[in-house]
């Protein structure tokens, strides 16, 4: 049990934290492996919840790879990527549709309700939210694949307003000449919205510890990174592989003035109120 000068210590040491981001917009992006475990996800949920109940603003972005996979599993659809991203045609679009925008979005809206919080689920073509012109990655073409031509975060801003936690899933609408939606990169996507909300920070969760310069070796734990140091860090190979498109997002959104954005690891239990809430932190800060 924790002793009661230790509990109290604690919220201590939270207090200023409080005060510091009451009423500021803090943008969390969630998917992959911390999606799967429902305690994990139990705990992402709450901590949302909480931040919410102390005055912060916050915005949940959210992919679903794992779920896109078992639903095209189950329509014995085959999977197929182009340089580790997701080809898309149209009826693999299809199915990212309605397995982001309906099943996985309104299951998350549903669990923060039922733990007591509220909130309403946004896909990114309401409210004209994200628009796409279609990607390719080196010439290759990936389908229904898109990179975000604009924001317009006006939906987003009236959920906040209105008291409500907004859940975004991350397709896109088309150019203003086409019909239906592009598959987007839910990183991507966390960082251009954080960037037009005039987000206090950006926080990617993942299912590693953060930035280490060996994997080996939690010990190497890189805390604080500063932006400059990021391209030295891709060369020396220390930033590689999945990690390389989370870091440049993490810049981007700093470049769109961001104040910090981070990388923890969302299978650690309350990894969000740690880094939010006390002295010691967790996971990379980008600054």
């Amino acid at each position: 049990m924790i002793a009661d000068n230790v509990r109290a210590d604690i919220l201590i040491q939270a207090m200023p934290y409080f005060k510091s981001f009451s009423g500021k917009v803090v943008v969390v992006k969630y998917g992959g492996a911390a999606m799967i475990n429902e305690g994990v996800r139990a705990a992402v949920l709450q901590d949302l919840i909480l931040m919410q109940q102390v005055g912060i603003k916050p915005v949940l972005v959210h992919g679903g790879g794992p779920e896109i996979d078992r639903m095209l599993k189950k329509l014995g659809k085959e999977r197929v990527f182009v340089d580790g991203l997701r080809y898309t045609d149209d009826e693999t679009m299809d199915i990212v549709q309605m397995v982001l925008a309906g099943k996985v979005n309104k299951d998350l809206v549903a669990h923060i309700e039922r733990q007591g919080g509220s909130a309403i689920g946004i896909c990114g073509g309401d409210g004209g939210l994200f628009r796409a012109t279609r990607l390719q990655k080196n010439g290759k073409d990936l389908g229904m694949v898109g990179e975000i031509a604009s924001v317009q975060p006006d939906i987003v801003r009236h959920a906040l307003d209105a008291g409500y936690i907004p859940v975004v899933s991350t397709i896109a609408l088309r150019p203003n000449d086409e019909s239906g939606y592009y598959n987007i990169n839910a990183d991507t996507a966390a960082a251009e919205l954080a960037g037009s909300l005039g987000a206090e920070k950006l926080i990617l969760l993942t299912d590693v510890p953060g930035l280490l310069k060996d994997v080996a070796d939690m010990a190497t734990l890189i805390s604080v990174l500063k932006r400059a140091d990021v391209p030295a860090l891709i060369k020396q190979g220390i930033v590689s592989g999945g990690m390389i498109p989370k870091v440049e997002c993490c810049v981007q959104a700093l470049s769109l003035g961001v104040k910090t954005t981070h990388i923890l690891d969302g299978r650690s239990p309350h990894s969000l109120l740690i880094e939010l809430f006390s002295d010691r932190g967790m996971g990379t800060m980008i600054i």
